[in-house]
């Protein structure tokens, strides 16, 4: 759960202190300020987990808050009645931020006093037990106050001699993470890499990603490595929190809630052209008006994908392997205007419905090309880390139909590391300019 919900009490707590000191008149506005006030405060990252608590670090961000939640209420005053006047609300701001100040240094005392005596601590792994390794695990078991207890390493053709000076037990080598993380009930990962190339780090760390840990990364070169708000550091090493993945975090389940909702009032509003789009692929193509395919979704699962049927494969084989039917010879009038407006991509909304998909997110790929484009395409399978999408990062792009499915992988892996509410709205409006273009596939 990390500080977070204790940092937002505290604040809550000092809030009311200075409430009660200075008595303001109008309690609307009050809550409403102190609405704004933790707003700001989240969005000036005082609520992000940290490894060190510092009121310091923190004192700038603090000012800035508090005259932002300040400017807030006086313009309140415009708009709500027994608002203070100015001469009251410079009191209670005044008062608002020493509380908040005083507050916040007995919570961060607390919490320091809590890791050193034991009653927050939290297994960690080291990845990498080189030089570098040693000397995190070395200053975590000396400096309690970062709250980590270092439990073993993982690494490869590590030395016998070297593995008598490691201060914890060598576990494993870089592909047992996943199983020391749920067998050993590790919390944190700190990579200090060792004996292993980036790129077969980068897939070993995404087996986290359904974990229930925090990942923190020795950036290469962290001696000239420049530091910054964001990132944490344990005795001058600075550590790079990785971002914890899309599945993990409270917006996902949001996410969800959106799809279902857009996409059975879509299907909704959008009858009359769904019940004319049937009708025009049945006096077109006569019986079988929807097409199932079998894609491949989230982890790796089959699923059936629902289309307006363009044409008709020859059999089942056709339909598995034949790549792009967009030049088709057999494609009439009405299956090539479906393509070209994607109106035959709509009977997915029922995927979504189902839970088989997601308004955004990688295309779907059947099993054939899935198989095909694994065995020589760095990291393609990591695109099913989450569901399949109706439209995506990289077809937001324009990577659709005889493009590089390479350039499709690494837009799609870009998606997911980078997940935000707001990257799916910039692909949903992207989306809506293409179809309008009629660039569908």
């Amino acid at each position: 759960m990390g500080v977070a919900p204790y940092l937002v009490l505290a604040d809550v707590v000092a809030f009311a202190v200075a409430t009660v000191l200075t008595q303001p008149g109008s309690l609307v506005a009050q809550g409403l300020a102190l609405v704004f006030l933790l707003l700001v405060f989240w969005r000036a990252g005082l609520y992000r987990s940290r490894l060190t608590l510092s009121l310091l670090d923190d004192l700038p961000y603090v000012l800035a808050a508090v005259a932002v939640a300040w400017a807030f209420k006086v313009a309140m005053a415009e708009v709500l009645p027994n608002v203070d006047t100015a001469g009251r609300q410079v009191v209670h701001v005044a008062a608002l931020l020493v509380a908040v100040l005083v507050v916040r240094l007995v919570a961060y005392r607390v919490v320091h006093t809590a890791r050193c005596r034991g009653f927050v601590r939290h297994r960690t792994v080291v990845v990498g037990a080189g030089p570098v390794g040693l000397r995190v695990a070395v200053t975590l078991l000396e400096r309690r106050n970062y709250g980590l207890d270092p439990i073993g390493f993982l690494d490869t053709d590590v030395p016998e001699d070297a593995r008598a000076l490691l201060p914890a037990p060598l576990l494993g080598g870089y592909d047992q993470l996943g199983r020391v993380i749920r067998e050993e009930a590790v919390r944190d990962v700190i990579v200090a890499y060792g004996g292993v190339d980036e790129d077969e780090l980068v897939d070993i760390l995404r087996t986290c990603d359904r974990l229930d840990v925090d990942v923190f990364v020795v950036p290469r070169l962290f001696e000239l490595h420049d530091i910054n708000r964001y990132t944490d550091e344990i005795w001058g090493i600075p550590l790079v929190r990785r971002r914890r993945a899309v599945y993990r975090s409270p917006w996902w389940r949001v996410k969800r809630l959106v799809d279902v909702a857009v996409s059975l009032l879509t299907l909704l509003l959008l009858t009359p052209v769904l019940a004319a789009c049937a009708v025009a692929v049945r006096v077109e193509g006569g019986p079988g008006i929807i097409f199932r395919q079998e894609r491949v979704g989230l982890d790796g699962r089959p699923f059936q994908v629902l289309k307006f049927r363009s044409l008709k494969p020859v059999d089942e084989t056709e339909s598995q392997t034949n790549w792009n039917i967009k030049h088709d010879d057999r494609l009439g009038p009405v299956g090539r205007f479906l393509r070209a407006t994607s109106l035959d991509e709509l009977p997915q909304l029922w995927n979504i419905v189902r839970g088989d998909m997601s308004l955004v997110g990688p295309r779907p790929e059947r099993p054939h090309f899935v198989n095909q484009f694994s065995a020589h395409i760095p990291r393609y399978t990591a695109r099913h880390r989450v569901p399949a999408g109706l439209t995506g990062w990289a077809q937001a792009h324009g990577l659709r139909g005889d493009t590089s499915i390479e350039d499709r992988a690494r837009f799609d892996n870009y998606y997911i590391e980078n997940w935000s509410p707001w990257l799916d709205m910039k692909i949903v409006l992207k989306t809506v300019g293409q179809v309008l273009r009629r660039q569908g596939g």
